[in-house]
């Protein structure tokens, strides 16, 4: 049976407020409007909420997907004015006010666009084509799967050149992502390849970081970079900078110092854009691949509709002229704030302006190594890493995942060893652009 709650807010007629997208900024608006005077609605094409800051673990085979992962349904049971629905967003009208789905449209009083982000490609086909991904459980898993595949086809091969095809293992992009990546991978190779694949030699697998910039970790401070950079070199890590990837196939990629790397695995972590749906179009900053927003998020042009998280540029914030950072703190904050406005829009009240509170940078390269950039202050090694640890185990969605987390973290950090090493969904590799333009 229904509960009473439930039953007396179908009966009020509470504002509609549509939110696109479960993500950080969707999931907040979300909470902080559960038993407010609105009647919300959830859609995402997932049915989980992500922590995308972990994923680079799923994909390196030390978190399990459902570590990181939290089920809508179970989040928004308990709120008597929120429901969810598995749907793709097709386009929007803004003059009908409604959302055209795969499961049909819906009507809303208020739009709320928390549609994330997309791997940016900056025009390459070729990487577009080839490269893998890391943005959602599903690519991560991919991943796993395939350098664990590389090793069990690299140990059954005579020729070493075909093998160390197979083990060069190429990142482009030095921000956290991709430092993390290959920190991670250097850690495999010091301890899975060396221990459990003997009748190979570990040191045949290369890890290639790749970057146009002159120093990993671009956004950092310079003393950050500094350490970061160290601790990749500590471990192994090849690192290409100042270069960009012009071009490549299934075996290869090409550089733009005329170099190439043989490689039949690439990963790309060099850039974002914002997720975009037709629509909207008047509103979308084409160079930036972002909706143009006002203080208070509202889409230029469009009061009822809000924009908030990497696909909203907010160029009049103070100190962020270019827009803010298309990161998971400005998403939660951004998310907060609107609710916030919401709450005073039901009172009549005008909205208040966004201002972004920096709260610093971090990121993991591997076992004790970290680094931190707060305000002026900027560190390393173990503290850094520690820090690192609890603020992600803070921002998880749920205290089982909290738990999972901690639980897998302890016993890789005991036995040196990536727990969850399966083969579940074997990796195809996608064949030439040449032949899948034939085929």
């Amino acid at each position: 049976m229904p509960s009473t709650a439930k039953l007396a807010y179908d009966r009020l007629t509470y504002p509609k407020v549509v939110v696109v997208g479960g993500g950080f900024a969707g999931l907040e608006v979300v909470r902080g409007l559960s038993g407010k005077p609105y009647k919300v609605l959830l859609l995402d094409k997932q049915n989980h909420h992500c922590f995308q800051p972990l994923l680079y673990q799923v994909a390196t085979a030390s978190l399990g997907a459902d570590s990181i992962a939290h089920p809508f349904r179970r989040t928004v049971g308990p709120m008597p004015n929120v429901a969810y629905r598995m749907a793709q967003v097709q386009r929007v009208d803004p003059e009908r006010k409604q959302v055209w789905t795969n499961i049909g449209a819906f009507d809303y009083d208020i739009l709320i666009l928390a549609l994330g982000s997309t791997t940016n490609f900056f025009g390459n086909v070729a990487m577009e084509h080839h490269a893998m991904q890391l943005k959602t459980i599903s690519q991560a898993l991919d991943i796993r799967s395939d350098f664990l595949q590389e090793f069990e086809a690299a140990i059954a091969l005579n020729d070493e050149t075909a093998m160390r095809r197979r083990l060069n293992f190429v990142i482009v992009g030095a921000g956290p992502t991709g430092v993390e990546l290959a920190g991670s991978l250097a850690e495999i190779r010091r301890t899975v390849l060396k221990r459990e694949y003997r009748e190979m030699d570990s040191e045949l697998m290369r890890i290639v970081l790749i970057d146009g910039n002159d120093r990993v970790l671009r956004n950092f401070s310079e003393k950050a970079s500094a350490n970061a950079q160290r601790y990749l070199e500590e471990l192994g890590v090849e690192l290409r900078l100042n270069v960009q990837v012009t071009g490549g196939n299934e075996d290869r990629i090409d550089l733009s110092d005329g170099s190439i790397v043989e490689t039949t695995t690439v990963i790309w972590a060099a850039g974002v854009k914002g997720v975009t749906i037709p629509g909207l179009e008047a509103s979308l900053n084409e160079r930036a691949v972002r909706y143009t927003v006002d203080r208070t998020n509202a889409l230029v042009g469009n009061p009822d509709i809000f924009v908030i998280g990497d696909c909203a540029l907010m160029s009049d914030d103070p100190g962020w002229p270019k827009g803010h950072p298309q990161v998971a703190t400005v998403a939660i904050q951004q998310g907060r704030h609107l609710v916030r406005n919401l709450i005073r829009r039901a009172k009549g009240e005008a909205g208040l302006p966004f201002t972004y509170h920096h709260k610093g940078s971090m990121a993991v390269i591997g076992r004790r190594r970290a680094v931190v950039d707060l305000g002026q202050r900027s560190f390393g090694g173990t503290l850094a890493w520690l820090l690192w640890m609890f603020v992600h185990v803070v921002q998880l969605v749920s205290f089982r995942n909290r738990i999972m987390v901690l639980v897998n973290w302890a016993w890789k950090y005991i036995s040196w060893k990536n727990t969850i090493r399966l083969i579940i969904r074997p990796y195809v590799r996608k064949t030439s652009v040449a032949a899948a333009e034939v085929a």
